[in-house]
């Protein structure tokens, strides 16, 4: 039962765009994913953390193979700056992880109007994978794994009339909403990945309670008011380390077993070796089609893996 790097399988040829690279998970996926052999874009929006990101997986690992690209998921202009840059690059991409995101912040708004944590959590991930799904569909078995929580619990579908809850925002509920919504996207693609007969899979993950950097930020800029710093100090005390927290995703982009229809997450749900469990909540279904119109109408953009396999 017991899953751990030295599990991950020879990743040599394979490409990865991890998204919030420069620290926390983002970080120590990348450092397992480019010390198993993979050449890893490392997708982000500071650029100083970044290349301190990558010079840290360095001392580490040598001869790792990293690109640095800049990415703020909170702007869709830098989202198709970024999809640019890396298609440029790179015709395909066996991994994608829509890693990257924020917690329970202060009601805000993104460059392009949309409420902070869903503009970044869900809807700036979704223009990215829209841009770069032709690169996903053109490698044979490519993974999709999208981050998820145990806050997916707390959260709710996506209302179509007011996506961005103005006048009635729970910073907690909308964090929750953000990380079922992630989990949705996985079911969703998954789905069309299957009817379109792509050989890819999009697997849901979550890190169980993890002390990585999400806490303190969210605790530092007053985000979810005292349960935020309560959270912050308890993480110190109980929360898994960030490797150990970053074994799900670890697991859900690497795992060869990996099969659909699945979460994979801590073993006692918030901490424990990494496993795959049955996703459970009923009405996804309607939940999946609602993110679908939401993101689509928010962003422009289409997810529909049918529509951008290459001619043969």
């Amino acid at each position: 039962m017991t899953w751990t790097i030295d599990d991950i399988p020879d990743q040599t040829g394979r490409t990865v765009v991890v998204t919030g690279a420069n620290g926390g998970l983002g970080l120590e996926s990348t450092r397992a994913l480019a010390g198993a052999a993979a050449h890893v874009v490392m997708a982000a929006r500071n650029q100083e953390k970044a290349e301190a990101a990558r010079r840290d997986v360095l001392a580490t690992h040598p001869g790792a193979s990293l690109a640095i690209v800049p990415l703020d998921l909170g702007s869709l202009e830098s989202v198709a700056g970024a999809a640019r840059v890396i298609l440029a690059d790179h015709d395909r991409i066996d991994v994608l992880m829509l890693n990257a995101g924020v917690m329970a912040m202060p009601e805000g708004r993104t460059v392009d109007g949309f409420e902070t944590q869903l503009g970044v959590n869900v809807l700036g991930h979704w223009a990215l994978l829209s841009r770069l799904l032709p690169a996903v569909v053109a490698a044979p078995g490519a993974r999709v794994v999208t981050l998820s929580s145990i806050a997916q619990h707390q959260g709710r579908r996506i209302d179509p009339a007011d996506p961005h809850r103005a006048g009635r925002y729970d910073p907690w509920t909308q964090y929750g909403t953000t990380k079922l919504a992630m989990r949705h996207l996985a079911q969703g693609l998954q789905a069309r990945f299957a009817a379109a007969g792509i050989d890819a899979l999009a697997v849901p993950a979550h890190p169980g309670y993890t002390n990585s950097d999400l806490q303190s930020t969210t605790a530092h800029a007053g985000g979810g008011g005292r349960l935020g710093r309560f959270y912050d100090r308890l993480a110190d005390l109980v929360g898994m380390s960030v490797p150990r927290g970053a074994l799900s995703q670890l697991r859900a982009a690497t795992d060869p077993h990996a099969r659909p229809g699945v979460i994979y997450g801590p073993l006692f749900t918030v901490s424990g070796p990494p496993v795959a469990k049955p996703l459970v909540r009923p009405g996804s279904a309607e939940a999946i089609r609602r993110l679908w119109e939401v993101a689509e109408r928010e962003t422009g953009l289409a997810v529909e893996p049918g529509a951008v396999i290459p001619h043969r």
